[in-house]
């Protein structure tokens, strides 16, 4: 056994291009701190992954999710960074983004007159370069339309965000997880993630 783990070894220092899953390959890419070290620790990049789609699945809109993306969108905002809001089922309450940091003149609401417009704003934002990070509530999304919107985000280098009930699918986006309460936090629940096979739970105390 050992003498294969020291091929194995021995293979990868040199062929550096060997995929190597959940290692220091795919933390030295760019990622955002999700402001929670116990989630960064799970998630393969070390942070929200910038040029990607993160899929949040809760069960209703409302349960907490949004305060997983809050140190992000204060990040993203004091360097300048758009911060769009797709459609969403609530009006940003101003203050509450204030006191997490958020710079208010950086955040903008997009209200597409029909819900078929939703991705295509979101896909031309994402695409666009301008944001650091997009947010859209959708119903429900065809494979090819997340897929489309994966390739918007790599293309623009910012976040996509997806929020709303998980559903079976292909799975393009670059990272899904599912967001629960719990008595000490939130429970967040890796499902899948870019440069990983592997499934992680952590709590988070926002």
């Amino acid at each position: 056994m050992n003498a294969k783990r020291d091929a194995l070894e021995q293979l990868l220092r040199r062929e550096p291009s060997i995929w190597r899953g959940w290692g220091a390959e795919h933390r030295s890419r760019p990622a955002l701190p999700t402001g929670f070290p116990e989630l960064d620790a799970a998630l393969p990049e070390g942070g929200w992954p910038f040029g990607a789609l993160l899929e949040i699945g809760v069960r209703c809109v409302g349960l907490g999710e949004m305060r997983l993306l809050l140190p992000a969108m204060a990040a993203l905002s004091q360097v300048g960074r758009w911060i769009v809001w797709v459609a969403p089922p609530y009006r940003p309450y101003g203050p509450a983004l204030a006191q997490a940091g958020v710079e208010l003149g950086q955040v903008w609401v997009v209200e597409p007159r029909q819900a078929g417009d939703i991705p295509w704003s979101l896909e031309k934002l994402l695409r666009s370069g301008c944001c650091g990070m997009a947010l859209a509530w959708p119903r429900r999304l065809a494979d090819h339309q997340v897929r489309r919107l994966q390739l918007a985000a790599e293309a623009g280098g910012g976040l996509g965000v997806l929020i709303g009930q998980s559903a079976a699918g292909a799975g393009y986006a670059a990272l899904r997880i599912e967001a629960n309460p719990a008595p000490q936090g939130l429970a967040v629940d890796i499902l899948k993630a870019r440069g990983s096979l592997r499934r992680a739970s952590v709590i988070v105390t926002p």
